[in-house]
Protein backbone atom coordinates (compact mmCIF):
# COMPACT_ATOMS: atom_id res chain seq x y z
CA UNK A 1 0.00 0.00 0.00
CA UNK A 2 1.56 3.31 -1.07
CA UNK A 3 0.19 7.41 -0.09
CA UNK A 4 -1.59 7.98 -3.56
CA UNK A 5 -3.79 4.11 -3.04
CA UNK A 6 -4.43 6.24 0.06
CA UNK A 7 -5.09 9.66 -1.59
CA UNK A 8 -7.13 7.76 -4.77
CA UNK A 9 -9.50 6.09 -2.44
CA UNK A 10 -10.35 9.10 -0.25
CA UNK A 11 -11.01 11.10 -3.35
CA UNK A 12 -13.23 8.26 -4.94
CA UNK A 13 -15.08 8.23 -1.72
CA UNK A 14 -15.80 11.55 -1.25
CA UNK A 15 -16.73 12.35 -4.94
CA UNK A 16 -18.73 8.78 -5.09
CA UNK A 17 -18.05 8.97 -8.84
CA UNK A 18 -14.88 7.85 -10.72
CA UNK A 19 -14.59 10.37 -13.37
CA UNK A 20 -15.18 13.02 -11.04
CA UNK A 21 -12.51 12.07 -8.70
CA UNK A 22 -10.08 11.37 -11.55
CA UNK A 23 -10.90 15.07 -12.95
CA UNK A 24 -9.70 15.93 -8.80
CA UNK A 25 -6.88 14.36 -9.09
CA UNK A 26 -5.92 15.03 -12.44
CA UNK A 27 -5.30 11.46 -13.67
CA UNK A 28 -7.08 9.42 -16.22
CA UNK A 29 -10.05 7.33 -15.37
CA UNK A 30 -8.90 3.64 -16.28
CA UNK A 31 -5.62 3.62 -13.94
CA UNK A 32 -7.64 5.21 -10.99
CA UNK A 33 -10.06 2.07 -11.19
CA UNK A 34 -6.77 -0.41 -11.26
CA UNK A 35 -5.30 1.56 -8.48
CA UNK A 36 -8.62 1.25 -6.51
CA UNK A 37 -8.66 -2.31 -7.49
CA UNK A 38 -4.68 -3.09 -6.26
CA UNK A 39 -5.64 -1.21 -3.00
CA UNK A 40 -8.90 -3.53 -2.66
CA UNK A 41 -6.09 -6.76 -3.57
CA UNK A 42 -3.97 -5.74 -0.99
CA UNK A 43 -6.56 -4.74 2.13
CA UNK A 44 -8.36 -8.54 1.13
CA UNK A 45 -11.78 -6.95 1.27
CA UNK A 46 -14.07 -4.53 -0.44
CA UNK A 47 -14.15 -0.87 -0.41
CA UNK A 48 -16.57 0.17 -2.84
CA UNK A 49 -19.56 -0.78 -4.99
CA UNK A 50 -19.64 0.11 -8.15
CA UNK A 51 -22.71 0.94 -10.65
CA UNK A 52 -23.35 1.96 -13.73
CA UNK A 53 -24.23 5.55 -12.45
CA UNK A 54 -23.17 5.67 -8.92
CA UNK A 55 -20.41 4.44 -6.44
CA UNK A 56 -20.92 3.24 -3.08
CA UNK A 57 -18.88 2.28 0.42
CA UNK A 58 -19.13 -0.51 1.81
CA UNK A 59 -19.28 -0.92 5.98
CA UNK A 60 -15.53 -2.12 5.51
CA UNK A 61 -15.01 0.92 3.19
CA UNK A 62 -16.41 3.55 5.38
CA UNK A 63 -14.09 2.48 8.26
CA UNK A 64 -11.55 2.77 6.00
CA UNK A 65 -12.44 6.48 5.10
CA UNK A 66 -12.06 7.43 7.98
CA UNK A 67 -8.96 5.87 8.99
CA UNK A 68 -7.66 7.30 5.46
CA UNK A 69 -8.25 10.71 5.97
CA UNK A 70 -6.21 10.79 9.51
CA UNK A 71 -3.55 9.35 7.70
CA UNK A 72 -3.43 11.67 5.12
CA UNK A 73 -4.03 14.98 7.95
CA UNK A 74 -1.45 13.61 9.69
CA UNK A 75 1.14 13.30 6.58
CA UNK A 76 0.32 16.96 5.93
CA UNK A 77 0.70 17.89 9.29
CA UNK A 78 4.22 16.08 9.76
CA UNK A 79 4.97 17.83 6.34
CA UNK A 80 4.16 21.10 7.51
CA UNK A 81 6.09 20.30 10.99
CA UNK A 82 8.92 19.37 8.94
CA UNK A 83 8.98 22.90 7.26
CA UNK A 84 8.10 25.02 10.55
CA UNK A 85 11.16 23.06 12.16
CA UNK A 86 13.62 23.87 8.92
CA UNK A 87 12.39 27.36 8.89
CA UNK A 88 13.39 27.46 12.64
CA UNK A 89 9.93 28.32 13.49
CA UNK A 90 8.99 25.31 16.05
CA UNK A 91 11.60 23.14 17.70
CA UNK A 92 14.00 22.36 20.91
CA UNK A 93 16.61 24.37 22.55
CA UNK A 94 18.48 23.36 25.11
CA UNK A 95 20.65 25.66 27.57
CA UNK A 96 22.73 25.63 30.35
CA UNK A 97 23.82 28.14 32.97
CA UNK A 98 26.62 28.46 35.13
CA UNK A 99 25.94 28.30 38.82
CA UNK A 100 25.81 32.38 39.84
CA UNK A 101 23.55 33.08 35.96
CA UNK A 102 20.69 30.66 37.54
CA UNK A 103 19.26 33.40 39.35
CA UNK A 104 19.44 36.20 37.22
CA UNK A 105 20.22 35.42 33.79
CA UNK A 106 18.17 32.67 33.45
CA UNK A 107 14.90 34.17 34.56
CA UNK A 108 15.46 37.23 31.96
CA UNK A 109 16.68 34.59 29.43
CA UNK A 110 13.48 32.22 30.07
CA UNK A 111 11.02 35.11 29.56
CA UNK A 112 12.09 36.82 26.57
CA UNK A 113 12.62 33.68 24.27
CA UNK A 114 9.10 32.63 25.61
CA UNK A 115 7.28 36.00 24.57
CA UNK A 116 9.63 36.19 21.14
CA UNK A 117 9.27 32.80 20.09
CA UNK A 118 6.47 31.08 21.82
CA UNK A 119 6.61 27.73 19.05
CA UNK A 120 10.01 27.11 20.50
CA UNK A 121 10.36 24.27 23.39
CA UNK A 122 13.02 25.57 25.93
CA UNK A 123 14.86 23.24 28.14
CA UNK A 124 17.27 24.78 31.06
CA UNK A 125 19.28 23.92 33.00
CA UNK A 126 21.17 25.84 35.84
CA UNK A 127 23.85 25.32 38.31
CA UNK A 128 26.14 23.95 35.75
CA UNK A 129 29.82 23.95 36.15
CA UNK A 130 31.81 25.44 33.25
CA UNK A 131 33.85 21.97 32.09
CA UNK A 132 30.29 20.41 32.53
CA UNK A 133 28.78 22.83 29.99
CA UNK A 134 31.55 22.44 27.74
CA UNK A 135 31.00 18.67 27.58
CA UNK A 136 27.13 19.03 27.34
CA UNK A 137 27.64 21.45 24.02
CA UNK A 138 29.93 18.30 22.43
CA UNK A 139 27.61 15.79 23.34
CA UNK A 140 24.58 18.14 21.69
CA UNK A 141 22.75 17.85 25.28
CA UNK A 142 22.99 21.69 25.11
CA UNK A 143 22.73 24.20 22.10
CA UNK A 144 23.77 27.29 24.00
CA UNK A 145 25.54 28.01 27.16
CA UNK A 146 26.00 30.48 29.68
CA UNK A 147 29.37 29.83 31.23
CA UNK A 148 32.82 31.43 32.73
CA UNK A 149 35.84 32.15 30.20
CA UNK A 150 38.58 30.87 29.51
CA UNK A 151 37.27 28.45 27.57
CA UNK A 152 40.03 27.55 24.78
CA UNK A 153 38.23 25.14 22.66
CA UNK A 154 38.52 26.03 19.03
CA UNK A 155 35.26 24.10 18.33
CA UNK A 156 33.50 26.87 20.49
CA UNK A 157 32.34 30.16 19.43
CA UNK A 158 32.62 32.02 23.47
CA UNK A 159 31.41 35.71 23.13
CA UNK A 160 31.70 37.43 26.12
CA UNK A 161 29.26 40.08 27.43
CA UNK A 162 30.03 41.04 31.14
CA UNK A 163 32.54 41.01 33.40
CA UNK A 164 31.48 41.62 37.24
CA UNK A 165 33.84 41.42 40.65
CA UNK A 166 33.95 39.22 43.21
CA UNK A 167 31.76 40.25 46.37
CA UNK A 168 31.64 38.69 50.49
CA UNK A 169 28.81 36.28 51.45
CA UNK A 170 28.58 36.55 55.40
CA UNK A 171 26.22 35.39 57.83
CA UNK A 172 24.28 38.23 59.04
CA UNK A 173 25.55 38.16 62.33
CA UNK A 174 29.39 38.13 61.07
CA UNK A 175 31.02 41.59 62.77
CA UNK A 176 31.41 43.01 59.08
CA UNK A 177 28.25 42.66 57.77
CA UNK A 178 27.38 45.85 59.31
CA UNK A 179 29.81 47.35 56.41
CA UNK A 180 29.26 49.07 53.52
CA UNK A 181 32.15 46.62 52.11
CA UNK A 182 34.63 44.35 53.58
CA UNK A 183 38.43 44.48 53.48
CA UNK A 184 39.39 41.38 51.40
CA UNK A 185 42.66 41.13 54.26
CA UNK A 186 40.11 40.69 56.95
CA UNK A 187 38.32 37.40 56.26
CA UNK A 188 42.38 35.76 56.01
CA UNK A 189 41.15 33.66 59.27
CA UNK A 190 37.81 32.67 58.50
CA UNK A 191 36.94 29.31 56.70
CA UNK A 192 36.26 29.70 52.92
CA UNK A 193 33.19 27.79 51.33
CA UNK A 194 34.24 27.78 47.68
CA UNK A 195 33.11 25.91 44.41
CA UNK A 196 34.62 22.70 43.82
CA UNK A 197 38.59 22.97 42.80
CA UNK A 198 38.90 19.43 41.36
CA UNK A 199 36.79 20.50 37.99
CA UNK A 200 39.13 23.97 38.06
CA UNK A 201 36.30 26.32 38.70
CA UNK A 202 36.98 29.77 37.44
CA UNK A 203 35.70 31.48 40.16
CA UNK A 204 37.77 29.27 42.68
CA UNK A 205 40.66 30.03 40.59
CA UNK A 206 39.63 33.75 41.01
CA UNK A 207 38.78 33.58 44.63
CA UNK A 208 42.35 32.02 45.28
CA UNK A 209 44.15 34.54 43.17
CA UNK A 210 42.04 37.48 45.11
CA UNK A 211 43.28 36.14 48.39
CA UNK A 212 47.08 35.40 47.33
CA UNK A 213 47.09 39.59 46.01
CA UNK A 214 45.47 40.50 49.49
CA UNK A 215 48.23 38.39 51.27
CA UNK A 216 47.06 35.62 52.48
CA UNK A 217 45.56 31.68 51.21
CA UNK A 218 42.32 30.55 52.24
CA UNK A 219 42.30 27.58 55.24
CA UNK A 220 39.60 25.49 56.45
CA UNK A 221 37.98 25.58 53.09
CA UNK A 222 34.69 23.47 51.88
CA UNK A 223 34.08 22.55 48.71
CA UNK A 224 30.54 22.82 47.16
CA UNK A 225 29.57 22.40 43.33
CA UNK A 226 26.00 24.43 43.69
CA UNK A 227 25.73 28.30 44.49
CA UNK A 228 23.30 27.96 46.17
CA UNK A 229 24.21 25.39 48.61
CA UNK A 230 27.50 27.74 48.86
CA UNK A 231 25.25 30.97 50.18
CA UNK A 232 23.21 28.20 52.51
CA UNK A 233 26.47 27.17 54.15
CA UNK A 234 27.38 30.59 54.68
CA UNK A 235 23.80 31.50 56.09
CA UNK A 236 24.15 28.53 58.20
CA UNK A 237 27.74 30.31 60.08
CA UNK A 238 29.75 27.40 58.38
CA UNK A 239 32.14 30.01 56.88
CA UNK A 240 31.93 33.12 54.19
CA UNK A 241 32.55 33.04 50.77
CA UNK A 242 33.56 35.17 47.68
CA UNK A 243 31.01 34.99 44.79
CA UNK A 244 30.28 36.71 41.57
CA UNK A 245 28.18 40.35 42.21
CA UNK A 246 25.38 38.24 40.29
CA UNK A 247 24.99 35.63 43.35
CA UNK A 248 23.15 38.78 45.18
CA UNK A 249 19.95 38.13 43.08
CA UNK A 250 20.17 34.46 45.11
CA UNK A 251 17.78 35.92 48.48
CA UNK A 252 18.43 33.55 51.63
CA UNK A 253 17.72 34.41 54.81
CA UNK A 254 21.19 34.56 56.91
CA UNK A 255 23.03 35.30 54.29
CA UNK A 256 24.25 39.19 53.46
CA UNK A 257 26.32 40.13 50.58
CA UNK A 258 28.53 42.90 50.48
CA UNK A 259 30.90 44.90 48.02
CA UNK A 260 34.91 44.08 48.27
CA UNK A 261 37.78 46.75 48.96
CA UNK A 262 41.39 45.82 48.95
CA UNK A 263 40.66 43.64 45.64
CA UNK A 264 39.71 44.24 41.75
CA UNK A 265 38.98 40.95 40.88
CA UNK A 266 36.41 40.06 38.28
CA UNK A 267 35.45 37.34 36.58
CA UNK A 268 33.85 36.83 32.84
CA UNK A 269 30.55 35.57 31.53
CA UNK A 270 29.94 34.65 28.17
CA UNK A 271 27.82 32.56 25.82
CA UNK A 272 29.03 30.00 24.43
CA UNK A 273 27.81 27.65 20.99
CA UNK A 274 28.97 25.05 18.57
CA UNK A 275 31.35 26.40 16.35
CA UNK A 276 30.27 25.85 12.75
CA UNK A 277 26.24 25.26 14.13
CA UNK A 278 23.76 25.77 10.83
CA UNK A 279 20.79 24.99 12.88
CA UNK A 280 17.58 27.10 11.59
CA UNK A 281 16.22 27.36 14.90
CA UNK A 282 19.90 28.98 16.94
CA UNK A 283 20.00 31.61 14.02
CA UNK A 284 16.94 32.59 15.23
CA UNK A 285 17.18 32.85 18.88
CA UNK A 286 20.85 33.92 18.87
CA UNK A 287 20.64 37.26 17.94
CA UNK A 288 18.07 38.05 20.10
CA UNK A 289 19.93 37.02 22.86
CA UNK A 290 22.89 39.21 21.45
CA UNK A 291 20.77 42.09 21.69
CA UNK A 292 19.17 41.11 25.09
CA UNK A 293 23.16 40.37 26.30
CA UNK A 294 24.20 44.16 24.80
CA UNK A 295 26.35 42.66 22.29
CA UNK A 296 29.15 41.41 23.79
CA UNK A 297 33.10 40.40 22.26
CA UNK A 298 34.36 37.26 20.82
CA UNK A 299 36.46 35.62 24.02
CA UNK A 300 40.35 35.47 24.00
CA UNK A 301 41.92 31.91 23.01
Amino acid sequence: MELRHIRYFVAVAEECHFGRAAERLHIAQPPLSQQIKQLETELGVQLLTRSTRRVELTPAGARFLERARGILAAVDAAADEAGRVASGLVGKVAIGFTGSATYELLPTVARALREEFPGIELELEGEMLTPRQVEALHDRSLDIAFLRPPVRDPELNVLVFRREPLIAVLPEGHELAGRKSVPLAELQTEPFICYPSQHRSVVYDAVFDACQRAGFHPSAVQEVAETSTLVAFVAGGLGVALVPASVRHLHITGATYRPLSGTTEEVELAVATRAGEDSALLARVMPRLRWLLGGGRPAAR
